[in-house]
Formats: C-alpha cells, structure tokens, sequence
C-alpha cells in the first residue's frame, strides 16, 4: 500500500545520529528502535535518546507485527545491566526506558537483569526516572514481582491489538494475560503508574477498539500510547488500513473521557517516543 501524505518522515543529517550509535557500539548493546526497525529512530537517536533492548537481540516468539529476529537466544550477558548505566551516563539521559525480548526459555523471563539493570542505573544516578517495557512472562507473577520490587517510575506492558487478532497477530500470547499482568502489577503496587500501547491498522473495527480502551481502564491502567502499524519487513503481517490523523485524535479524545491519565495517539506514536514527556506532564499536574 502506498504511504499516504502524513506518514512521511524526513531524516535527520547522518552525522546527527553518529553520537548515539558509536556509544552503543562501544558498549555492544541493542536497541528496539534498530531492532524492530522503528520509523521514529532518526528523531530519537538526533535528539540524543534511545531505548535500550536487554536479553540480547533474538526473541523466543515469532509475533506477525515484529522485525525483532526470532529463534534460539544466546546466553544472557549479566554484564548488561552494566552496560546499560555506562551508555545512560555517557548519553546524559534523565530518562531512561528499558524494554527486551521475550525470553521464554529463562525461568524467570529475564526479570532478574530487568531489576539489575535498575539497580545500576539507580546506583549511577537515584534522580533518574526509568520506564520498563516487559514482556508477559508468561504470566508467572513471581517474575513480575522481582521488577515491581524495584520499584520502577513506569511499569509498561504493550497490549499490542485488539482481542480478536491475537491468534493472527501475536500468537503466543494471550490478551487477557497482559491484562491480568497490568492488573496485578496496579493492585501489588498501585502507587506504580501502569502504561500500554497497541496499534492500528492491522483489522480492527471501532467496537473492537473502544472494547479494549474499555478493558485496559478496567485494569486502571493509567498511560496510552496509539501508532499506526508499519509493516517492518515483507514477511511481517500487512497493513490494512492507514488511520487517519483524525482518528487517532478521536481516540485521544476518547481514551482521555474514559479516564486514562495520559493518552498519545498519532500515526507514529510508539511505546515509548516521547516517554519521558508523557510522564514529566503527568506527574506535574
């Protein structure tokens, strides 16, 4: 399908992005901004920010949507934690988001280097605010537990799509497991501001949309973020249909009446693109 007018980007000069991407290559970390080939990486990389990818670069899954390489992972490196506070302080970063691949052959999930990695950021700086992108760990509230003991400025977790695509879109996941996570993570720890995400363009109706706003503020989540879906690859799920700027400042709209504290929602809004905004405005008010 041919990009309508609204979803062309024009990229920053190339020097602009260098800064970033020699202090990853210095300390051999990943990003989920290269990974999963976000179109938001020239912004975010020129403006200095980056979110980091831990757990390596290969995921146990083989979600539709995703360019994240997927198959057998390599042993974890438990210096990643490390690495992770060398590239925030090298970067000056005040706030700082840590997402992985699903690690579904840990026994944990990889929750352990998710409370490591806080840990070393919090030893390097205590006024830093840190957002985590998790995944499900299949549901196992033990693993959310070691994150949450941590206590992490934004508990994030991408409900992705609407029920109905689940099978099509992420087939090993379960949409009422990332609610069920969402949910216990608010009642262990309700002072913990909750966030997700999902994305459009994939086949989902307005009802479909509205059932899953609806859902997510049942589990009082508190932050949104809406992106339209981009197909990464050709081997990725195809798009659908482009969303127009219109409907997703109807959704804003919408999220915001139901009660969600903040609410981005544009065509190239992802999980965590201007996250620290989207906190600092919240938590102000």
């Amino acid at each position: 399908m041919k990009k309508p007018p609204w979803l062309k980007k024009r990229l920053p000069p190339f020097q602009d992005l260098q800064k970033v991407r020699s202090i990853l290559n210095g300390t051999d970390l990943h990003t989920v901004c290269e990974e999963a080939r976000c179109p938001n990486l020239g912004e975010c990389f020129s403006r200095g920010t980056a979110t980091f990818l831990i757990l390596g670069r290969v995921c146990t899954r083989n979600c539709g949507f995703c360019a994240v390489e997927h198959g057998i992972p390599a042993t974890t490196d438990e210096t990643e934690p490390e690495k992770v506070a060398q590239a925030v302080q090298k970067m000056g970063l005040h706030y700082v988001v840590i997402t992985s691949v699903t690690r579904d052959d840990l026994p944990e999930g990889g929750a352990y280097l998710f409370s490591k990695a806080i840990q070393a950021i919090r030893a390097l700086d205590s006024n830093i605010k840190i957002e985590v992108l998790i995944p499900d760990f299949q549901g196992d509230p033990f693993s959310l537990g070691i994150v949450l003991k941590e206590c992490p400025d934004v508990l994030n977790h991408n409900i992705e799509t609407v029920a109905r695509l689940y099978l099509v879109v992420r087939p090993q996941a379960a949409y009422q497991r990332s609610l069920d996570l969402l949910r216990r993570s608010k009642e262990d720890h309700p002072h913990i501001p909750t966030k997700s995400g999902f994305m459009l363009g994939l086949g989902e109706t307005q009802e479909e949309i509205l059932e899953l706003l609806r859902d997510l503020r049942e589990v009082r989540c508190d932050f949104l973020t809406i992106g339209q879906y981009l197909q990464p690859r050709q081997d990725c799920l195809p798009i659908v249909r482009f969303i127009t700027p219109d409907e997703f400042e109807d959704y804003k709209k919408i999220g915001i009446e139901m009660g969600f504290k903040a609410v981005a929602s544009s065509p190239f809004v992802r999980s965590s693109f201007h996250a620290s905004q989207m906190f600092e405005t919240t938590t102000i008010q």
